[in-house]
């Protein structure tokens, strides 16, 4: 499996692509290829032809929640596809692979939205949907998780504003999930914002793959000033996990990661790095 960074808050030095407070990774399975978030703006496209990846040639989209940042290149995408039928260039058409409260519309602080600005019905125009909240096997060894299970008592406990269902209720995104790749050496768990926490996700990754080696984790990790608790409750899990490395970015702040790097190896992500397994 390979795995480039589209987009991430960081850019590597020397490498002069597009940043962005958003996720967007490219990966690739044999001949399968899944695009995982699509950041806040066209970066990402931007990005991946300057790599020389076809986005008009993947098999799915992954979205790990419904978030801003991680949801609003889907109206560059479309374009990018519409623009395509146009010119008669061909593309596949992926399927699109999400929880179902991803395209919920989402406030905070009298913001009107911070969620998905295109709706499912819109998407289903576009793109073949898997919206599920059980496991979605995308290859034979990758999988999307769908609802995570919130089982520890230091993570997900606080709401991030309002979701529209019936009424507007507090949002402790339920819809955010992740992607793992199951490999012989073990588990390679992959992350969006970690709003489920991201112990939660790597217990639910072992339980859903029956297996509990961790080679890597990347991703956010929704340590932004966490609480002592969390934070407490993060680094002891990880130290008794002793995951081969971890690449946490995005929603990582610096103090937590100076703290994660004191019982785990660390190391550095930023737009272009491709990392294999």
């Amino acid at each position: 499996m390979k795995l480039t960074v589209l987009v991430d808050n960081n850019t590597l030095i020397d490498r002069y692509f597009y940043g962005e407070p958003a996720v967007s990774y490219f990966i690739e399975d044999g001949n399968k290829k899944i695009l995982f978030d699509v950041g806040y703006s066209d970066a990402f496209i931007k990005n991946a032809q300057k790599m020389k990846i076809d986005l008009l040639d993947i098999d799915f989209i992954v979205l790990s929640h419904g978030h801003m940042d991680h949801t609003w290149g889907l109206v560059p995408l479309v374009q990018l596809y519409t623009e395509a039928e146009i010119e008669n260039i061909s593309y596949v058409k992926p399927m699109l692979v999400a929880h179902p409260l991803t395209f919920s519309t989402r406030t905070i602080n009298g913001l009107k939205e911070i969620g998905s600005i295109i709706s499912e019905e819109k998407l289903a125009n576009h793109f073949n949907l898997e919206l599920s909240k059980s496991p979605v096997w995308l290859t034979d060894n990758i999988v999307f998780l769908g609802q995570i299970e919130r089982t520890n008592d230091f993570e997900a406990k606080s709401p991030i504003g309002r979701i529209l269902g019936s009424s507007l209720e507090d949002d402790y995104l339920m819809d955010d999930s992740a992607i793992v790749y199951k490999s012989r050496e073990g588990l390679v768990i992959i992350t969006g914002c970690s709003h489920a926490g991201i112990c939660n996700i790597i217990e639910y990754a072992r339980k859903i793959c029956e297996e509990d080696r961790v080679i890597d984790i990347i991703g956010g990790f929704h340590l932004l000033n966490p609480s002592e608790e969390q934070l407490k409750g993060t680094l002891e899990y990880l130290k008794e996990l002793k995951p081969e490395k971890v690449h946490a970015c995005h929603c990582t702040d610096l103090n937590s990661k100076i703290a994660m790097s004191k019982v785990i190896e660390l190391n550095e992500v930023g737009v272009g790095i491709r990392l294999e397994y």
